[in-house]
This record gives C-alpha cells, structure tokens and sequence, in this order.
C-alpha cells in the first residue's frame, strides 16, 4: 500500500486537544504546525490569576475529575510519583512532559491568534482553507489542506441574565464563574452560586470555609459523585469498563435505571439533601465532589431551588423562599460553543446547535477536510478521547478513512440525537457512552482492541481489558502507531494506582484472609449438604 500525499495541516490550539492532534498529525508525516494565542501549552489547565478575553480560565483549587490512569495519552502514562488525582498545575506539567517527548514545541506558534477561517476559492475542488493568523500585531495568510479545530467548550461563557429577572436592579456584584479564582476576597460575604455543575459545587464547597454563608441554586438537580469510590478506588477505575457498558446495552432499561439510581445513591441519598435530579434515569455527567454532602450536612451549604426572581439585595426562588442581602452571585451556568473566526454554519446546523458526524466533522461540508478536535463530553479523560478523534480525522483527511455520504451522515446525526435525548436528556453537550464512542472510533482505525483473540492468546490481558478500567493504554495495544508499552501499562495500572496513596508501610492482612476462606469452605459445605437434606 503506498503511502498517503503528505498534507499541510493547521492545528488551532495547544491544550489537551491540540497537543493530541499536533502529535497524531505529524505522526502521520504531514506538515504540521499548530496556533496558540498565549505563550505555553495547556489550555484550559494553564492558571492565570485573572480570566483573559479568548481564553479558557479556571481558579487556582482546579483538580482533575478523572484519575491519572484515565486522564493520560495512550502511548503516554502520567509519571508513578504524580497522585491519582491531579492540582491542575501538575497536570499542566505532565502536558508539558507529553509535548517535550514527542518534540511538538518547535511546531508550535506562540502568541499567535487565528483571526479567520475560510474556505479557499478552489475548496470544492482541493478542500483547502485560507487560515489568517496575528502575531505581534501582523497578519499572515497561509493556506492549508485541512485545519483541526482544537479550542475546546471552556471559552465563551454563557450568562443567561434575560432568564433571571430583575438582575439589572441588582446592587451586589453578579459575575460568571470564570471570573472567579480563589476565595479570599469572598470572606465574610454572602454569596448564592446558581448552577450545579462541577464548577458550582466546587466554589460553593470552597466559599463555604471562608464566607458568611452559602447558597447553592440548582435548576434540576443532579447526582453528585466522589472521585473515591469503591474500596477506596478512583470512581471512573471501578466504574468504567466494558463489562459495565456491556450490561447498560443489555439489561431492560428500566433494572439499568435502577442499579444507576441505587449506585449514585450509595454515598448518601440525595433526596434527603435536596439534590436529586428531576430526571433520574438520564446520564449526563455527574457533578464530582468530595466535600458537597459534608458541607450541606453541616449547613455550610444550603441548596435552594431555581432563582424566579432578584431584588435589589434579595433572590427570590421558585418555591417562595427568599434570601436577603446577598453580596455576590455567580453564575455557574456553562459556556457556550463559539468559533468566532470560523463561519456559524459549518458546525452548527439550523437549529443553531453544533452538528457533527461522530462528534467530529461537520457533515455537510464539500470536502472532509475540517475536524473538531475535543468537543466530545463523555464521563472518559479527554486525552484519550482526542487522541482517537485526531488519529481517525487525520485518516479521513489523508483518504485512509471514509466517511459515509452526506446524506447518511445527517440520517445517522438525527438517530443519534434521538437515542442520546433518551440516556442523556436535554442538552446542549455533544453527551455521548465513552466505552461506546471510543470503540467505535477506534474500529474505524484499526485499534479496536479484539477481546476474542486476545481470550485464545492472552486471557490475563483479555480479562483486565474486559472488568477492568477501559483505560487509554487499550487503544494501542494493535493497529497503527501501536504502542509496545501499551500491554505492560494495563496489568500493572492497578499497582500504580496503590502506590499513589500508600506511602506508609503497613501489614499485609492478606495471609489472614486467605486462612479465614479456608475455614469458610467445611461451613459452606455443611450448610450445603443440611439443605440437601431438608
């Protein structure tokens, strides 16, 4: 098989998303260079002590969500000595390793903002793209075979104000959470949060050590979930599998909403603390904290139904229950997508919300040749996610892959959106199953891992890829740019996870329980056999 034309190729951002795509591209042998408007790698995780025009901004506590075994690259374990779950400023070096590693920086335009994305005159023809960038306050036109849009969904945040009325009379300060970065400037205050999402319950549980008091305003609820889950495990370890995602597809939807309702229940019932989520069955992701429950069981935090309306010192919610003078409201109501130096209508459709084929291309588009890169929301890390993303577009643009027609791409788009209105309810996230998304990704490129052959030649391996985490390590274990590594990261991943948190020796008790289970075994009989003979 000859080998793919060489492509010249935009990467637009250099977060989680970007880094990814940067690699898969130059992996590939096309030439490559990517834009970034600040001065480092990151993203999202680079923390700057106040939110900055075009950038994502996060506050200084910012932890991952999801473990070092599910939030690295493929080819690219987080360092044994890192914790299970990361401060984003280690996180940030652990990004900053990966693109050291791979040689990604000198591809990288610093300082480099992407002022326009067009179609060239020729697209229908060629599907190249006239890319205009400013760097010191010059422009340049360079034109490309494809661009891979890499921005992420934490840019443009969205601040509903025409649906709270009376905000404008308002005399306290209103704000979205972008804007918020620590809590010291809030102490003493009063302050409501509307909106719980993982950035509401995050800054509530934090305000509630240092202000007055705390509201938390939820509109319908949601689970709320520990990053500590069963035996001490990180959730999305336990919680994560094919094994788990094979018995969501099996069982009768009504006994999955059941085990689901009772496994987010497990912690504390959160009827009892007023945060069950109007709709229980839908999947969306769950808010993680480990400190939410704690701070509304010691009245830290109280949580209040939707906002109907403000006064000028006051909110008023839904119920009729009223707060009086409050200092601050923040508003942790999500961002919007925005592609401001892109035309609306080639990611969005005329509904005004984003569309794309598998979350990844727009599928109306003459030629396949522009890719989104990250935007994807699943329970999953997204490194892996956009690494599998960035390796089939790559594919696509090269003509390695196929994508269907035009007309069976929007065919399947609809379906798809009626099957997700159904496990994940109304939403404006591209909310999809990440065992499921990612092996069908995966399959389009050839490293699906194949859990029959690797049960005839591997069963200790096929066992962990199956009950185990559905780490990112699975999706180089064959096909191209497979990784050597990849077998030895997943039959050691749940020892790394260990000596993350145990830095103290301590007996083994194991030796103890093995002896117990022994005994176990007469009494098991001869309870047995009195059965057998009743």
């Amino acid at each position: 098989m000859s080998r793919p034309m060489e492509k010249n190729i935009a990467v637009i951002g250099a977060g989680i998303s970007g880094l990814a795509a940067l690699k898969c591209s130059v992996e590939a042998g096309n030439r490559t260079t990517c834009f970034e408007r600040s001065d480092n790698v990151g993203g999202l995780w680079g923390f700057t002590d106040y939110a900055e025009d075009g950038r994502a901004s996060i506050y200084r506590s910012v932890f991952t969500n999801a473990c070092k075994e599910m939030m690295c690259y493929p080819d690219f374990p987080i360092p044994d000595e890192y914790p299970n779950f990361m401060h984003n400023t280690l996180f940030l070096e652990y990004l900053r390793l990966y693109a050291e590693k791979f040689d990604l920086l000198r591809q990288i335009k610093f300082k480099t903002t992407v002022v326009s994305v067009k179609k060239s005159i020729d697209f229908t023809e060629t599907g190249k793209w006239d890319v205009v960038t400013e760097c010191d306050g010059k422009q340049k036109l360079t034109t490309f075979n494809a661009v891979l849009l890499c921005t992420g969904h934490h840019v443009y945040p969205n601040l509903p104000l025409q649906s709270f009325p009376g905000i404008d009379k308002f005399k306290g300060q209103y704000m979205h959470n972008r804007d918020y970065k620590e809590p010291a400037r809030y102490t003493g205050k009063r302050v409501l949060i509307i909106g719980l999402g993982n950035s509401g319950a995050d800054i509530a549980a934090e305000l509630s050590r240092t202000a007055e008091k705390v509201w938390l305003s939820t509109r319908s609820g949601s689970w709320v979930m520990s990053r500590v889950w069963d035996n001490g495990y990180p959730w999305d370890m336990v919680y994560l599998t094919r094994y788990q995602s094979f018995l969501n597809r099996i069982l009768p939807r009504a006994l999955s909403d059941l085990l689901y309702e009772n496994m987010m229940n497990k912690r504390f019932s959160h009827e009892n603390y007023g945060l069950v989520p109007v709709n229980k069955s839908s999947r969306k992701e769950p808010v993680f904290n480990d400190d939410l429950a704690a701070c509304i069981t010691c009245g830290t935090v109280v949580v209040k139904p939707n906002v109907r309306e403000f006064t000028e010192s006051s909110a008023i919610f839904e119920d009729g229950s009223v707060v009086d003078n409050v200092d601050v409201v923040i508003f942790a109501t999500g961002y919007s997508y925005a592609y401001p130096f892109l035309d609306d209508s080639i990611v969005k459709n005329n509904k005004d919300k984003v569309s794309l084929y598998k979350g990844v291309f727009p599928p109306k588009l003459e030629q396949p040749t522009l890719a989104v890169i990250g935007l994807v929301q699943s329970l999953g890390g997204i490194p892996p996610t956009a690494d599998v993303q960035a390796r089939w577009a790559v594919n696509v643009i090269q003509g390695i892959c196929k994508l269907p027609s035009k007309e069976t791409m929007v065919k399947e788009l609809d379906e798809e959106e009626n099957e997700k209105k159904n496990w994940f309810g109304r939403s404006e996230t591209l909310s999809t199953d990440y065992v499921a998304y990612m092996d069908e990704l995966s399959s389009f490129i050839g490293c699906k891992p194949n859990l029959l052959l690797l049960l005839l030649t591997d069963p200790k391996l096929a066992w962990q890829v199956f009950f185990g985490p559905c780490c990112p390590y699975q999706f180089r274990l064959k096909g191209p740019e497979k990784w050597d590594g990849a077998r030895n990261a997943i039959l050691k991943q749940w020892d790394r996870t260990i000596k993350a948190t145990r830095f103290r020796e301590v007996p083994s008790h194991t030796e103890y329980s093995y002896i117990i289970k022994l005994l176990f075994i007469p009494l098991l009989l001869a309870v047995f056999m009195a059965w057998l003979n009743l």
